[in-house]
């Protein structure tokens, strides 16, 4: 058994910041927690700044990744965004997603990541023909984080129709297995692995026929899997729906029994009050992605509302136009200051346990997200002597961190007590940027 002891210069122990805290890891767990060690003991690991558990990112597709920037060229609407979206989605194969995947998970723990939800829809060829392994992209993805070095748990998602039953469109045929049961039979052909878990996911009501949606969420239950769907990103969406359904989309899930502990929403931005109270009746969690809410112009949702109706709130970066879950953080409250002009809606220690221990809730690793013993031994150490940090005092670091700090000044990701990032450089991925650079290009062409 390797035995490791770390020596934090400062840790958050939810709720409060303490000084001097020795952390002793064995197997990929914390064992002991201890307080008040002025110095580091002999032969412990020293880690200068904040410690905090890592950071958990709820919601992402990878391949935005590659959008950064060039949706940004003259204006446009979602819907604009989307047809750019797709095309770089046609030019996806296993191996190029597995490389751009690698990088973009890299740079996630480059930002204190230590897990992710990985909201998977890109299944098939183009043309929506199946790879000879059907979960091909999935199995890609999930190699992809393993050798960034982070956890995933593959939100598989069903995306069956381009809009409330009718077919998909061209864009979409390789998004579709065609019927929610024969997406149930090609998921549950993907295993769970150190890391690794799987997960399901509901593409949207627009995506999904109402009379399927039962099955996903059956194959979910079954299991104990996280579920996840996208809720009222769009008023279009909400719009669309009443039309064909006469319901809201909330409505409409909750009819379907979609809803409950194990489900997020995200985005949740445009709800009426009854949708709030069938979210927070139900412990449905919130999934917020301000980052991605603000670049898309899709609005500010509200998550004081669904926080004090009963919602668990997490965080994403979604769409990555920018991979930074302290910024998503400080974004949520900051949104919310802009909304009501009041200030004050989450301490520091709300945000954080947002970005770490409902965000590993939401994901299905109930183990993680905490620094006490037991726990996953995933953690990180945001630097407290930057030009963004320097000045206030050590007790005021979660404060610190939260409301000044970016991804910029992560120096260490540790992950099941292996350092993934130390001093600010990924061990395996060392040219992090490069790797960017080149799987972007490929897909370019």
């Amino acid at each position: 058994m390797q035995v490791t002891t770390y020596w934090l210069e400062h840790a958050w122990l939810d709720p409060g910041t303490e000084p001097g805290v020795t952390l002793t890891v064995a197997d990929g767990r914390i064992t002991e927690v201890r307080t008040g060690a002025d110095a580091p003991p002999p032969g412990a690991v020293v880690l200068r700044g904040l410690t905090v558990p890592g950071l958990a990112n709820a919601h992402s597709h990878a391949f935005h990744r590659a959008l950064r920037g060039t949706v940004q060229v003259g204006s446009g609407t979602f819907w604009t965004w989307r047809e750019v979206m797709y095309q770089v989605a046609s030019r996806l194969t296993p191996d190029s997603y597995h490389a751009l995947a690698r990088a973009v998970y890299a740079e996630m723990a480059l930002a204190g990541i230590t897990a992710v939800g990985e909201f998977h829809y890109v299944h098939h060829a183009p043309g929506g023909t199946p790879y000879a392994d059907p979960n091909a992209m999935g199995e890609a993805l999930i190699a992809a984080a393993a050798e960034a070095g982070i956890r995933i748990t593959l939100l598989d998602t069903a995306y069956l129709s381009s809009g409330f039953g009718a077919a998909p469109d061209r864009h979409q045929l390789r998004f579709s297995d065609g019927t929610a049961d024969a997406w149930a039979e090609r998921v549950s052909g993907l295993k769970e692995r150190d890391g690794a878990r799987i997960g399901a996911a509901i593409h949207s009501v627009r995506a999904v026929p109402a009379d399927q949606l039962a099955t996903v969420a059956a194959w979910a239950a079954g299991r104990g899997a996280p579920l996840h769907v996208h809720l009222s990103e769009q008023t279009a969406e909400n719009d669309a729906c009443l039309a064909a359904h006469g319901r809201t989309p909330t409505e409409l899930l909750a009819e379907h029994g979609v809803l409950g502990p194990r489900t997020t929403g995200v985005h949740n931005t445009h709800l009426t009050e009854h949708d709030i109270a069938l979210l927070g009746d139900s412990s449905t969690g919130t999934c917020m992605c301000p980052t991605t809410e603000r670049d898309l112009a899709d609005g500010i949702g509200p998550a004081v509302a669904l926080q004090r109706a009963g919602s668990p709130l997490s965080l994403g970066s979604d769409s990555h136009a920018v991979v930074d879950l302290l910024e998503e953080a400080r974004a949520m409250e900051l949104n919310e200051r802009l909304r009501s002009r009041t200030r004050g809606h989450w301490t520091a220690a709300a945000l954080l346990r947002a970005a770490t221990a409902d965000g590993h809730a939401a994901l299905g690793w109930e183990q993680a997200g905490r620094l006490e013993q037991g726990a996953l031994a995933d953690f990180t150490t945001i630097a407290l002597d930057s030009v963004r940090t320097a000045g206030p005092v050590p007790r005021l670091a979660a404060e610190t961190a939260v409301f000044a700090a970016s991804a910029a000044d992560v120096r260490h990701t540790v992950v099941g007590g292996r350092h993934v990032v130390r001093d600010g450089v990924h061990r395996s991925v060392p040219d992090v940027a490069g790797a960017l650079a080149d799987s972007i290009a490929a897909l370019r062409g």
